[in-house]
């Protein structure tokens, strides 16, 4: 709870920061968030959960300073500190979750967590360009990266319940290896690196869609069937971004990266972060999450008011559609944590609780 707490903070930390972007009224006004508002996203929220779950699941106490020093870093950007500071925290933190990953590489050689071993260093490499002075803008491919290999790699470690062929496996570590690849690109040639990241995500997702389970559960009911359809959905934003980035290109402005950028962090990344919240939480926390069919409701509101600030924002050059749109994400994401909160309070807390991941 002491590591969740600051992620929480982070959370809504950045979705007022997106407030403030969106030029909308929102509850706290600095000027900070604003300029924070992805690194606290993607480093201080996702980061940290991550870290977070690693660092459970490994079982070392060392383990536990990737996400102390994320959780820290998140912190410090919210304070009156140097942004330096948090910047060098988040650096520190994503070094520490390479170190983990190269534990479980010891443990496990698998194409799984090299895949996850990718994100991380394209975590670190987002937190290096960030301690540089580089914009967030043309840091966003390698947030991209570090954020998909996560989910992939995940994703295809659970594919070990219905193996695919081992080409299959062999193209999704190629495709994580290229989309690392694009974003190093796309620092010195937007157009060339934006081409590789597109290509890059387009193939990931057709092979998630292909080959997850997530294509079977998602005829089942209940949790599963949740899960398997914010995993669907989220593919289909995944395979947007890359098909965006084919035709614009690694652009750091305008309506194409304001596509690229929600389609991944809120079409895609949100959407496992819905589906995977009945899992890992209770992993973490040691209380059960239930799911509920309420839950059904903030998706569709996510993806509902995405694709409305998509298609009739960026698309139309409307600034209203993208306010809206913009707007109702925020509220997609605050209701989907107040289902889970009353969720998480209403249940009974067993003796013991074992977590499987549908």
């Amino acid at each position: 709870m002491l590591l969740l707490a600051p992620a929480g903070l982070a959370l809504l930390a950045g979705l007022d920061g997106a407030l403030v972007l969106l030029g909308v009224p929102a509850p706290v006004r600095l000027d900070r968030l604003a300029d924070v508002h992805g690194q606290l996203m993607v480093l201080g929220v996702v980061g940290t959960l991550v870290a977070l779950e690693r660092a459970v699941a490994v079982r070392t106490p060392l383990a536990f300073a990737s996400p102390m020093l994320l959780a820290a870093g998140s912190l410090a950007l919210l304070s009156a500190a140097p942004p330096a500071v948090g910047r060098g925290l988040h650096l520190a933190g994503t070094l520490a979750l390479v170190g983990i990953y190269l534990l479980v590489w010891q443990r496990q050689p698998a194409s799984a967590v090299a895949v996850q071993g990718a994100g991380a260093l394209a975590a670190a490499g987002s937190a290096l360009l960030l301690v540089a002075g580089v914009p967030v803008p043309v840091v966003t491919p390698w947030f991209v990266a570090f954020l998909v290999l996560t989910v992939v790699g995940e994703r295809l470690e659970l594919m070990r319940f219905a193996p695919p062929p081992v080409a299959v496996r062999a193209a999704v570590v190629v495709a994580a290896l290229l989309l690392v690849a694009g974003a190093a690109v796309a620092l010195l040639q937007p157009r060339a690196g934006g081409a590789v990241l597109g290509g890059a995500l387009v193939g990931l997702a057709v092979l998630l869609t292909r080959h997850d389970v997530a294509r079977r559960t998602v005829r089942s009911t209940g949790l599963p069937r949740f899960m398997a359809l914010a995993m669907l959905t989220g593919f289909a934003w995944l395979a947007v971004a890359g098909g965006t980035w084919l035709v614009a290109g690694a652009a750091t402005e305008g309506p194409g990266y304001d596509a690229v950028l929600h389609a991944v962090f809120l079409g895609f990344v949100m959407s496992m972060v819905f589906a995977h919240a009945p899992v890992i939480l209770p992993a973490v926390l040691r209380r059960p999450l239930p799911y509920r069919p309420v839950m059904l409701v903030p998706l569709a509101l996510l993806h509902v008011s995405l694709a409305f600030r998509l298609l009739a924002g960026d698309a139309w050059g409307s600034v209203t559609a993208v306010r809206v749109g913009g707007v109702a994400n925020v509220v997609a994401v605050l209701a989907f944590l107040g289902v889970a909160a009353w969720s998480v309070a209403s249940a009974p807390a067993p003796a013991s609780l074992a977590v499987v991941a549908p």
